[in-house]
C-alpha cells in the first residue's frame, strides 16, 4: 500500500482551482444567507409559511458550514498511525449531520403546518407605516421573498458545475437545496397572498409544501450519507450510479499482460477513494515489481484514487466488481 504524503494531499490543478472556487462559493452563500435571514426576520408577521421559509433559510447554512469544517478537518488531521485513512470521512460526517438536521426539522415543520390546519388558527398580517403611508405588510413580505429567490439560482448552477469535479456530496446536496429555494419562496408568497385574500388555510398549506420539500431533501441525503458511512460501493456525487473509477481501475489492472483476471472493491472516503484490487496472476506467482506496476496502473485512472491495496488471489471473491460485471 502506497501512502506517500504527495499522493495523499496534492490535488491536480483542475481540482485545486475547483476547490478554491467551491470555498469562495460557500463563503458567499453564507454571507447572502445571513443577509436573507436578517431581512426575512423583519417581515415575518404571523405567516406560518414565512416562518417555515425563514427556518429553511437557517437550515441551508448547515451544508455550507459542514463543507468548510470538513475541509479544515481533512487538512488538519493528516494520515498517521492513529488515523491510517486520514480525516477524509469528515466530509461524510458533514453530509450526515446536514441530512439529519433537515429530516428532523422538516418533520417538525410539517407537523406544525398540519396542526395549524386542524386547529383552524387564522394567521393575520398587519400594516406598517412606510414613508408616511399605511402599507399592508404582505406586499413587503412577498416583495422580499421574490428578491431573495434570485441569488440561490445562480449559486446552485455554479456549485453543480464544481461538485462533480471534486466528487463532493456535501457540495452537491447544498447545490440541490439552493436549486429548490425558488419553491420555498414561491410557496411563501402564495401563503401570504392567501392571507390577504381571506383564505387563511392557504398559508398553512404553503408551509406544509415547504416543510415536505425540506423533509424530502433530508430523507434523500440521510439515506445516501448512511450508506456511504457503512461502506457501500462508491457512487457518483448524485448517488445514481457506481463511480466510474471502479470500472476504470479494474480494466487498467486487467490490461496488464501478466494478469489473468482482476476485480476491485472500492469505498468512498469523501473526496477520495480507497481501492482494494484482487487479481489472479497468469503464472500463479507475482513479484513485488508487478504489484507496484498494478498499483500505479490503478492510480493512473483517476485523481480520486488515493489509497490502493493489491491482493493476489487464486480466484476472485464474489463481492468484487470485475470486468465481466
Amino acid at each position: 500500500m502506497h501512502t506517500s504524503e504527495k499522493l495523499g494531499w496534492d490535488l491536480p490543478r483542475e481540482q485545486q482551482e475547483a476547490l478554491r472556487k467551491a470555498v469562495r462559493l460557500e463563503w458567499l452563500s453564507l454571507g447572502i444567507t445571513a443577509c436573507t435571514i436578517t431581512l426575512v426576520a423583519f417581515v415575518l408577521g404571523n405567516s406560518q409559511a414565512m416562518k417555515t421559509a425563514w427556518i429553511e433559510d437557517m437550515l441551508s447554512t448547515i451544508p455550507q458550514i459542514s463543507f468548510l469544517v470538513s475541509l479544515l478537518a481533512i487538512r488538519r488531521f493528516r494520515q498517521n498511525a492513529q488515523r491510517p485513512y486520514g480525516a477524509h470521512r469528515a466530509a461524510g460526517v458533514g453530509h450526515l449531520v446536514a441530512s439529519v438536521a433537515l429530516t428532523l426539522v422538516g418533520g417538525f415543520l410539517a407537523y406544525e403546518a398540519v396542526s395549524g390546519l386542524v386547529t383552524a388558527e387564522h394567521p393575520t398580517v398587519g400594516t406598517v407605516q412606510l414613508f408616511g403611508n399605511t402599507v399592508w405588510l404582505g406586499w413587503i413580505m412577498m416583495g422580499v421573498m421574490a428578491v431573495i429567490a434570485i441569488p440561490p439560482i445562480f449559486l446552485a448552477r455554479a456549485k453543480l458545475k464544481v461538485a462533480p469535479i471534486l466528487n463532493d456530496k456535501v457540495l452537491f446536496a447544498d447545490a440541490n437545496m439552493n436549486k429548490a429555494d425558488w419553491l420555498t419562496n414561491a410557496a411563501s408568497i402564495v401563503g401570504v397572498a392567501g392571507i390577504g385574500l381571506g383564505w387563511w388555510w392557504v398559508d398553512y398549506a404553503a408551509a406544509f409544501v415547504i416543510s415536505m420539500d425540506i423533509l424530502k431533501d433530508g430523507v434523500h441525503h440521510l439515506r445516501a450519507a448512511v450508506l456511504d458511512l457503512i461502506d457501500r460501493r462508491a457512487t457518483t456525487p448524485n448517488n445514481k450510479a457506481p463511480h466510474p473509477a471502479i470500472a476504470d481501475a479494474t480494466q487498467a489492472v486487467q490490461a496488464l499482460p501478466w494478469v489473468e483476471q482482476a476485480g476491485c472493491r472500492v469505498r468512498d472516503l469523501g473526496r477520495r477513494l480507497h481501492i482494494e484490487v484482487f487479481l489472479v496472476p497468469l503464472s500463479g506467482q507475482v513479484s513485488l515489481d508487478q504489484i507496484e506496476e498494478a498499483e500505479e496502473a490503478c492510480r493512473s485512472v483517476d485523481w480520486m484514487v488515493w489509497d490502493v491495496v493489491i491482493m493476489p488471489v487464486m480466484r476472485l471473491p464474489d463481492i468484487v466488481q470485475s470486468t465481466d460485471d
